[in-house]
């Protein structure tokens, strides 16, 4: 018998919403304006699945296809690029509209800045992310992974030029380990999207980076003749990219913004946990957090995002690892006349949740009181391609995570 999907409507108390400005439309233009100046930059597809959206009784479903995001496969680059261009241009005392790839790959920006360390954790797309920028910059990385991690992921990061590192301990732990080591490097930075007390600059620039890829969305759309996304389902690791995501489409349609649904695995949700107890504050979740969406394996949220959350959120979903397996099946394997998607575990998610709510009666109530019907037009993120080769092919070949 496979494992319940867990969903809670979001009844928090509302806070002063003092962060929704991070995402604002012109903090968002700066992050985008950074990333088009790369010679890799090209805006990723937004994939319109008319017959999927058919089948399901949907208006409209498209899916923003991160697997081409700068040769990387995944969308994760565009955080750590930008945080470490806004570190720079901070460390400098220059606005970040100067640090253009030209200006940053200079002998005269080598001259003025020399080099520094750039340490993060990761369980693979972030961390290679981090260590392109850095090889692309001039600067150095140091990675650390989580037990658990998958080899193919470790190698790419390396093959980037990173220290990299496979521990036995969780990704929170990573992260502690990181930032320790980054305390004691001379022109050490870390370069992480978990906020806590005293660490929020740099994953609110994080953050905005990822508005590139929202910003996207909203025009891709838009040149579709889809003004404005209905629902927008967005996973939720720490909880960054949704922040950023909601955000910015909150400050967008800020009359009228879509509904969001926010995802997680169901073995570290720890922004569900927070929605279920109701009372605004976040919650932790501990432990091994063993899912096959490795890249939402994180028990401890970004504080800054969460308020972000807790006031624009329509729904928290907690998804056991069969939701993003069959959500890989029917992206990699579409309705005939769509295109195909490869998507990763971390990326299939939102096409397995939304196919769950609309095919069975199983989940009507959550699908009600989020108005999903044939009306709705509904954006979702495949945030990383075939990231881990083994773990894709076992689950679309061998049907791993089966749903019956």
């Amino acid at each position: 018998m496979k494992e319940a999907i867990k969903w809670t409507l979001n009844r928090m108390p509302k806070s002063d919403d003092k962060q929704l400005s991070i995402m604002s439309l012109s903090n968002v233009a700066k992050a985008r304006f950074f990333h088009s100046s790369f010679p890799q930059y090209s805006i990723t597809p937004l994939d319109q699945l008319d017959g999927m959206a058919k089948y399901l009784g949907l208006g409209g479903l498209y899916v923003k296809n991160e697997a081409r995001r700068f040769g990387l496969n995944a969308f994760k680059v565009l955080g750590g690029s930008f945080a470490m261009g806004r570190y720079i241009a901070k460390e400098m005392d220059r606005d970040v509209s100067e640090m253009t790839y030209e200006y940053l790959t200079s002998e005269a920006f080598r001259r003025e800045f020399g080099q520094a360390t750039f340490f993060t954790a990761t369980d693979g797309n972030h961390g290679r992310g981090v260590a392109w920028a850095a090889n692309k910059l001039g600067q150095k990385a140091v990675v650390h992974m989580p037990k658990g991690s998958s080899q193919p992921r470790f190698d790419n990061i390396a093959k980037e030029g990173a220290q990299v590192t496979i521990e036995e301990v969780n990704y929170d732990d990573c992260v502690r380990m990181a930032a320790a080591e980054a305390e004691q490097t001379e022109h050490g930075v870390i370069v992480q999207d978990t906020a806590w007390e005293g660490y929020e600059e740099i994953p609110t620039w994080i953050m905005q980076g990822y508005g590139t890829m929202a910003s996207e969305s909203a025009e891709q759309l838009r040149q579709i003749g889809t003004n404005r996304p209905t629902h927008v389902f967005i996973q939720a690791g720490v909880g960054s990219l949704a922040g950023a995501v909601v955000g910015y489409y909150t400050n967008l349609f800020p009359h009228d913004p879509p509904k969001f649904i926010v995802m997680e695995a169901q073995a570290a949700d720890c922004l569900y946990q927070g929605a279920l107890a109701g009372d605004g504050s976040p919650r932790v979740v501990d432990g091994d957090l063993q899912t096959i969406m490795a890249g939402l394996a994180c028990g401890e949220p970004n504080i800054i995002s969460w308020d972000i959350l807790r006031n624009h959120a329509a729904a928290f979903v907690s998804c056991p690892d069969w939701v993003s397996a069959r959500g890989m099946r029917m992206l990699a394997v579409p309705v005939k006349g769509d295109p195909k998607v490869i998507s990763g575990e971390s990326g299939a998610v939102g096409m397995g949740l939304i196919a769950a709510l609309m095919e069975t009666d199983e989940y009507k109530e959550l699908r009600d009181a989020i108005g999903l019907d044939r009306y709705s037009q509904v954006l979702m993120f495949s945030t990383e391609g075939n990231t881990d080769p083994l773990k894709f092919r076992k689950v679309i070949w061998d049907g791993e995570y089966a749903t019956v």
